[in-house]
């Protein structure tokens, strides 16, 4: 392991909401952040920056936007302008823009759940009709979408698809195969699709991220790409994110949407990712690495010693959805590891359809902390199993 991502690092004065929100004796693996300490060159770049002392109104980046171009480029041979790029101060405010800029009130969003929360409220916020679809659970044991109802879901009133790919909280990636049919359904209903792909770096050996603009330039026409560095490179708290937009129709509809209300993405921001994306790859690899490791021994555990939890190996993210139907947690199990464990979790119900009697688990950690906070959920199960 690297020295510098075994760093125990004090998150609990640090303004952090993950290590914030739960007393003192509860490890928090909820909240999706790491708590690896970012990339050295991100923090020499924001240490000049801010020793410069001057912090005025920021120029537009072209210099980020061209290396993001590059990088999506030389990592999904995407051809993108950086003048189809718009940064913005989050992934969740691309969400929330797309949902108004592409449809009118009352009409209808699709989304896939479980999901990622802000997903499922950025429609109902919106004053739209959220039709959630659910996953079936396939041969090899991982979800899958269940495609009949995706395309009942997708009728007249349906004019935009919100997509989660890598799959939060399911850590599915999705194949070629599987996002080339998800297209011919929306195109075919002139559907918009708002694909969010924050966690697109963070994908284990053998499920390569395949952008779905990336697989036409029909797609890419009728697409919304949302990335960042934040997942990333640890940066979530600097507000940097981007959405390409290769329509300039619909490109325009959404900066409209804007006006006044989203602003533009701070300096300290651009500066961290423009530094991350340039100079991160190094300490992205070892990360992968810790996160693999983590990943192989989460799924030891719940599968030996966790009683009556099941889990998937996640394909892609840090994160670990655990169903816990079987367990002596099932009515509630993220009260039940909360209280019982002082482990805190994300709550299944919040993730829509699909998350009953489940929780998902963050290991974007020190190792030491991931197992301590598994062998605390073990006792827990397995007194309240002994107490019948």
């Amino acid at each position: 392991m690297n020295d510098t991502l075994d760093d125990r690092i004090d998150r609990g004065s640090s303004d952090s909401v993950k290590w914030g929100a739960y007393a003192p004796d509860v490890l928090p693996l909820w909240v999706a952040d790491m708590d690896f300490r970012s990339p050295p060159a991100v923090l020499d770049a924001l240490a000049q920056r801010v020793a410069h002392g001057v912090f005025g109104y920021g120029k537009e980046p072209r210099e980020l936007a061209e290396v993001i171009s590059a990088r999506l480029g030389r990592l999904y041979s995407w051809d993108v302008s950086p003048g189809d790029i718009v940064f913005l101060p989050g992934v969740v405010p691309g969400l929330y823009l797309s949902c108004r800029a592409f449809t009118e009130s009352g009409e209808k969003v699709v989304v896939q759940t479980p999901v990622y929360p802000p997903i499922r409220r950025a429609p109902i916020d919106s004053g739209r009709t959220s039709v959630e679809v659910g996953f079936v659970r396939g041969e090899d044991g991982q979800l899958a979408i269940e495609w009949d109802a995706f395309g009942q879901a997708l009728d007249a009133q349906a004019k935009l698809f919100v997509l989660c790919n890598p799959q939060n909280p399911l850590g599915r990636v999705f194949t070629r195969e599987e996002l080339e049919r998800i297209a011919e359904h929306c195109l075919r209903r002139d559907v918009v699709i708002c694909s969010d792909e924050i966690h697109c770096d963070l994908v284990f050996p053998g499920y390569p991220h395949v952008p779905i603009a990336a697989l036409s330039p029909e797609v890419a026409q009728r697409t919304i790409t949302l990335m960042a560095p934040s997942k990333t490179y640890n940066l979530a708290g600097l507000d940097c994110s981007f959405a390409v937009i290769p329509n300039p129709e619909l490109r325009a509809r959404f900066q409209k949407s804007r006006r006044g209300l989203v602003p533009q993405v701070n300096i300290l921001g651009l500066t961290a990712g423009l530094a991350a994306y340039r100079d991160g790859q190094g300490w992205l690899d070892e990360v992968l690495g810790q996160l693999t490791a983590n990943r192989n021994a989460l799924l030891d555990q719940v599968r030996n010693h966790l009683p009556g939890v099941r889990t998937t190996a996640p394909e892609g993210t840090y994160l670990a959805w655990l169903d816990c139907r079987q367990s002596p947690a099932a009515e509630n199990p993220y009260q039940f590891f909360l209280t019982r464990a002082k482990v805190a979790l994300s709550d299944g119900l919040t993730f829509g359809a699909g998350g009953e009697g489940h929780v998902r688990l963050n290991f974007g950690c020190r190792q030491t902390v991931l197992l301590e906070a598994l062998a605390r959920m073990r006792r827990a199960l397995e007194k309240a199993e002994a107490s019948g």
